[in-house]
């Protein structure tokens, strides 16, 4: 597995710093009629769960959330320069994780406490990333399309 391609340079779809590119905090924040979230939220929701994840391969405990609502957190008006920002960044710092090969089939210690997770390795997390990030990211492009901002400036695939 290699980390970079499955978060940052993505073959299998648009890389997903594309996928958020260009966008103004108005446009971030906007709620699409008939849409849970926007896409600032959904970023904020990435954020958090890559950061925790990060943090757990890093050894570092940081609780299961309590709640499904507890990974969505509130996003303050006026902030997507630094959601973009950090995801950017979180997205380079799991990639991170991967560069000792080595490392990869570590267990994460202390181990997860929800038990569908328990067993995973540095290797798992940062795939866990890459898939989580997969699907919310398309729900960003669809967002992009239905307000008439696709595709970003950098283009797009084309089928």
């Amino acid at each position: 597995m290699d980390a970079r391609e499955l978060l940052v340079d993505t073959i299998a779809h648009i890389r997903p710093a594309h996928a958020v590119e260009h966008l103004t905090p108005e446009d971030a924040e906007r709620r699409v009629p008939g849409a849970n979230h926007s896409i600032a939220e959904i970023v904020a929701h990435l954020n958090f769960w890559a950061g925790w994840f990060c943090d757990r391969c890093e050894g570092i405990h940081a609780p299961m959330v309590t709640s499904a609502a507890s990974g969505w957190p509130a996003v303050v008006p006026g902030s997507w320069p630094e959601l973009h920002a950090r995801f950017l960044t979180t997205l380079h710092r799991a990639v991170a994780l991967g560069d000792d090969p080595g490392r990869l089939a570590s267990r994460l210690i202390p181990a997860i406490e929800f038990p569908p997770l328990a067993n995973y390795t540095i290797r798992d997390a940062i795939v866990h990333i890459g898939t989580h990030n997969a699907h919310h990211l398309g729900q960003v492009i669809i967002l992009r399309q239905l307000m008439g901002l696709w595709p970003p400036p950098s283009g797009s695939w084309t089928w």
